[in-house]
């Protein structure tokens, strides 16, 4: 498993959805929330939701994720961890499009990062169950 030890400040985001099910949004159906977090630090960079029918952000929303998680460091990172299973094509295409290694890591290797965040999302915003 990966710990934020092993990682320097900006060498690493990873992308990953914070919610454990799809949330209700009235008319515009249910919604998942895409995060990118640097690794070192475990800071939520950005955060977009997503229509969960879409199971991605849009090329045009993870050019925004990035510019947003750019401008706390001004640059971005080394390498963008992406933990297998996760739509993230369009943010993929994007970030090696401006120079960073994209890199498919398991789920569990990344679980320590994503459980606290994804356990704060749920106490902030309820249970996240679709309705």
């Amino acid at each position: 498993m990966l710990h934020p030890n092993q990682f320097e400040v900006n060498e690493a985001w990873i992308v990953f959805k914070l919610n454990d099910k799809p949330m209700h949004a009235g008319a515009d159906g249910d919604i998942d929330f895409i995060a990118l977090m640097d690794a070192a630090t475990c800071f939520i960079l950005s955060s977009s939701p997503v229509l969960s029918s879409a199971a991605e952000p849009s090329s045009i929303e993870s050019k925004r994720m990035l510019e947003t998680a750019k401008a706390h460091k001004d640059r971005l990172p080394q390498t963008l961890l992406i933990p297998v299973g996760q739509s993230a094509h369009y943010l993929k295409r994007e970030a090696e499009r401006q120079g960073v290694t994209t890199v498919f890591i398991p789920e569990d290797q990344l679980a320590l990062f994503m459980d606290e965040a994804r356990e704060s999302f749920r106490e902030y915003f309820g249970r996240g169950d679709a309705q």
